[in-house]
């Protein structure tokens, strides 16, 4: 196992080099990566790191998460707010709907088959956008009118309501008596529930550390522990009850940036160097999830449906910004970020195939070809397109542009505030 993360971590930071280089995406390396070292290609990663995969995954997501939390302030949230909540749930809901019906036309499946199949496609995936809109933040690209902390906060909401009506077809499908409706009027105490989870652990922790002196390593490993408990917590509770707790996980990250500003400015430093580490897991790891032969047996009948998916889901981008004061390109730029799939999928793909869903097999590869193709398209286009389409404000506040290089991990020129 040792053997094998050193071959991850080394292969993922040459990867990483060579497309940056490249001027590409250095995530699109390591997923391509992941693909080529991972047990459907070379098979170089160990049984035993494939085992723990998802935890490893979970933990790099919640880095950064916590990094995303750091990273917004209170102005910009209020700026983008009510346009997230709607980027959150219809481009997802259009989405999911649009492949349910069409999955009955193009492979004969039940409405409630599509349904399974449409909301696993449906999520956009954190992993890939969140790490992007975040490096736009640092480098003051869109930032005039908010639109990378939109993404970001949109792209976090979009997966809860894409999970909870997954689960709700899947109830369905095995016989429970599940009202959809209901189950989709429940998404929004889930969000509720794990923002106020959140504020809650941030709150702790802002009491302990201010209370007792512990150094600045150890305050960092406090707040990681705690957001893989918040997680924790929600996975105790899903047969009851839903709860966002990756919401609240970046919730922590805000409500000590608004609280505790010394504090802050340096656990976004410390989590922005375990963040070098953490990235290489996430994505190779979602790489290696990626099985090229089972996505290709979905054939063309697959990518019909994904394109199709891709179309209602950019729709439903538009209904949402709708009204707002962004312009064409800044509209255009909000519908290529949401094109990325790829956490959710790689989670989730393979659960109806072992719960015995007729079609999970079909089900499986639809969504690892999802995978397949907008992770990397997806990760290529934001990139580009964020040169083009948005705007570079120079920041003038001295704070800002503190906070801003602090959560580079570089340091400010006090002599030039």
């Amino acid at each position: 196992m040792a053997t094998s993360l050193a071959v991850i971590i080394l292969l993922g930071l040459l990867a990483n080099q060579i497309f940056e280089k490249l001027k590409l995406p250095g995530l699109l390396g390591m997923l391509i990566l992941g693909v080529i070292i991972g047990p459907y290609g070379l098979n170089l990663i160990s049984p035993e790191i494939l085992n723990i995969s998802s935890d490893l995954r979970k933990l790099a997501l919640i880095v950064i998460l916590l990094r995303a939390g750091f990273g917004i302030s209170r102005n910009e949230l209020k700026r983008v707010g009510n346009t997230a909540l709607k980027l959150g749930c219809i481009p997802g809901i259009i989405e999911g709907f649009t492949i349910a019906i069409v999955s009955t036309k193009v492979l004969g499946f039940s409405f409630i088959e599509g349904g399974i199949l449409g909301f696993i496609i449906a999520a956009v995936s954190p992993a890939v956008v969140v790490p992007q809109m975040l490096d736009l933040i640092q480098r003051g690209i869109g930032s005039k009118k908010g639109v990378p902390t939109l993404m970001l906060a949109g792209s976090s909401i979009d997966d809860v309501f894409a999970i909870t009506i997954f689960g709700t077809f899947l109830g369905l499908y095995s016989g429970k008596n599940i009202n959809i409706g209901i189950q989709i009027l429940g998404i929004p105490l889930s969000i509720i529930l794990g923002i106020a989870l959140g504020v809650i652990a941030a709150f702790i922790i802002i009491k302990i550390l201010n209370k007792y002196y512990i150094d600045d390593t150890k305050k960092v490993l406090v707040v990681l522990s705690t957001a893989i408990l918040l997680t924790a917590i929600e996975a105790s509770l899903k047969d009851k009850i839903e709860i966002a707790s990756l919401l609240g996980v970046m919730t922590i990250g805000f409500i000590m940036r608004e609280k505790s500003q010394e504090m802050h400015k340096k656990m976004a430093d410390s989590f922005n160097k375990i963040w070098a580490f953490a990235q290489i897991l996430l994505f190779v790891l979602v790489g290696a999830q990626v099985n090229i032969s089972v996505a290709f047996e979905s054939g063309v009948k697959g990518l019909i449906i994904i394109l199709i998916g891709l179309v209602a889901r950019s729709i439903g981008v538009a209904l949402s910004v709708l009204g707002t004061d962004l312009n064409y390109k800044e509209r255009l730029f909000c519908i290529i970020s949401y094109i990325p799939k790829a956490t959710v999928q790689a989670a989730i793909g393979a659960v109806p195939l072992a719960v015995g869903v007729v079609s999970g097999d079909i089900i499986l590869a639809i969504a690892v070809l999802s995978i397949l193709i907008t992770a990397p398209i997806g990760a290529l286009f934001i990139s580009i397109s964020s040169k083009k389409l948005l705007d570079e404000e120079e920041n003038n506040d001295y704070e800002g542009k503190y906070i801003v290089k602090m959560i580079a991990g570089s340091k400010i020129n006090r002599k030039n505030p």
